[in-house]
Formats: C-alpha cells, sequence, structure tokens
C-alpha cells in the first residue's frame, strides 16, 4: 500500500513537472470524471471499484469503501485531493485538475469506465456510469464527427461469456443546423444521414452479465460542416457554417442467441477481438484488432 502511495504522489509530481500550460479546462465536472475514472483504471489496490461521483459543495468526489479513501476535486480551488484511508482525516492536495489532465491526455491513459472501453472514443465525449446506466455527453460542445457512431464498446474479455447483446440505438428528432434544403420533391440527404448514423444497431459476443442490461443515453452535439462543405452553392440549399448535429440517443440491450442472425450492422467479438460489418445481409470480417 505504501508503494502505492508513493506511486500515486509522484506520478501527480511528473504531471507538475511535464506541464499543462497548453491545456484548459472547459468542464470541472467532466475533468473530473476524467480524472477519477484514470485513478480507478490506473491504481486499483487504492480506488479497487468503480463508484459513483458525488457533489457536495465545493467538492466533486467519489468514496472508496474497501480502502476508506475519498478522492475528488475542489470547485474553489480548481485541485485534486485525496482523504482518509493511509491519508488520514485532512485532505491532501495532490496536484491541479489542469496539470492532471493534461498529463492524462499526454500519456494516453486509460480514462474507461467499466461499461465502456473509451480508449478509441472521439475526443470531447465524457462518460459517466451509474449501475447499469451509461451517460455519455459533448457538454454542450460540438466536437468533430467520428466514423463510429458506437461510442460506448464493450471492454476485451480474457475468457468466453456465451452471452450476446443486440444493442439498438434511436434518436429523437435530431437537430441539423447550419443548413437547410429546400428542394421540391426531393428529401433532404443531411437528415437522412442523421437518422441513420443515430439510429443504428450493433451485436456484441461474450459479454459479460453485469452489462448484458446496459443502458446507454447520448446528449451529443457533432460539428459536419466538413461533410456538409459539398452543398455549398447548390440551388435550394444554404449553408451557413458551422454545420452542426445534435443527437439525444438512447441504446438499450437485448440478449440474443447468435449475433450473426440478427441485422445489426457490425459485430465485435470481446474475446478475439475480431469484428464484422454487415455488406448488404452478409457479415464480412474485418479482422481482430488483436
Amino acid at each position: 500500500m505504501k508503494q502505492s502511495i508513493k506511486k500515486f504522489i509522484l506520478s501527480t509530481c511528473t504531471v507538475t513537472l511535464m506541464g499543462g500550460a497548453h491545456f484548459a479546462s472547459a468542464d470541472i465536472n467532466s475533468d473530473t470524471e476524467t480524472l477519477l475514472n484514470w485513478a480507478e483504471n490506473t491504481y486499483r489496490d487504492l480506488f479497487p471499484s468503480h463508484q459513483v461521483t458525488q457533489n457536495i459543495d465545493p467538492w466533486i468526489y467519489r468514496f472508496y469503501p474497501e480502502t476508506g479513501i475519498y478522492a475528488g476535486v475542489n470547485r474553489g480551488d480548481n485541485s485534486a485531493y485525496v482523504l482518509g484511508g493511509p491519508y488520514g482525516s485532512t485532505p491532501t492536495r495532490v496536484a491541479g485538475l489542469q496539470e492532471l489532465i493534461a498529463q492524462i491526455i499526454d500519456s494516453g491513459g486509460n480514462t474507461s469506465i467499466p461499461a465502456c472501453d473509451t480508449s478509441g472514443a472521439p475526443a470531447g465525449l465524457t462518460y459517466t456510469q451509474s449501475d447499469n446506466v451509461v451517460n455519455i455527453s459533448t457538454g454542450g460542445a460540438c466536437v468533430p464527427l467520428p466514423e463510429n457512431s458506437n461510442f460506448c464498446s464493450t471492454p476485451q474479455q480474457p475468457t468466453e461469456t456465451g452471452i450476446s447483446v443486440l444493442t439498438t440505438s434511436t434518436t429523437n428528432s435530431p437537430t441539423i443546423n447550419g443548413i437547410s434544403i429546400d428542394i421540391p420533391g426531393a428529401p433532404n440527404p443531411i437528415q437522412s444521414f442523421a437518422n441513420g448514423f443515430s439510429n443504428s444497431k450493433h451485436c456484441i459476443v461474450h459479454v459479460p452479465a453485469d452489462t448484458a442490461s446496459l443502458i446507454i443515453n447520448s446528449n451529443v452535439c457533432f460539428d459536419i460542416t466538413p461533410q456538409t462543405s459539398g452543398f455549398e452553392g447548390i440551388p435550394g440549399v444554404t449553408v451557413t457554417p458551422p454545420v452542426t448535429m445534435n443527437l439525444n440517443t438512447t441504446s438499450t440491450n437485448v440478449v440474443v442467441a447468435d449475433c450473426f442472425a440478427t441485422d445489426a450492422a457490425s459485430i465485435y467479438n470481446t474475446v478475439t477481438g475480431e469484428s464484422w460489418i454487415n455488406d448488404e445481409g452478409t457479415f464480412v470480417s474485418q479482422g481482430s484488432n488483436r
């Protein structure tokens, strides 16, 4: 335990030395989530289980009953602190939140939550988890559009679970701003794109039992200006950059017997790392990411 504490403190000293002057914190709540997720993944002997973030002004924190440690951020000075367990009854300052987040970003640290592997998640997305509910947000900002609409990839599993789930995502009226199309008799391709991107199905093979009933709520905004640049100058189309797409999506899981017997757009095996894409009813292997 003492070695882990020493390592934790030393790592934060490294953070300060490396500096975070190039990084400006935009949202203390999302940054705190990122920091605490990273701490849980990096120092499991200190923070052995995922805990829900709590708020008692001026503190944003999590409590770890196994070790008796509180870890969190003080809104007053925008710094991270630890309390309890080996740290005693007085809050111990670790480092400034901005410096810590800068180090996590620079080092490619693991900020995933138990239900989602966020290592490949688009920049700007914040993840929180409470029991079987995951919330994903861009915090009101509009971030670049990712290639994949599956924002919550199931973490790699060491052994087969025999559980396959079909994740269905539905969006309540996607909102497009910055472009209007008024061509009589012609469908709106931008709205069709938004509907297709957000209303999707993905199937996962060998899902952990505790995430088989996962619910994912996404409140995100994407900047799709590059994707719509080709519409400028077309009669009946008015483009006023930036062009943004707001999605309020709910994704639910249903256990299925065989992913290959579903109409999923893609399939992923959490043990082998292999994935497949649905090409007009035929699942085509994309190889493994291992």
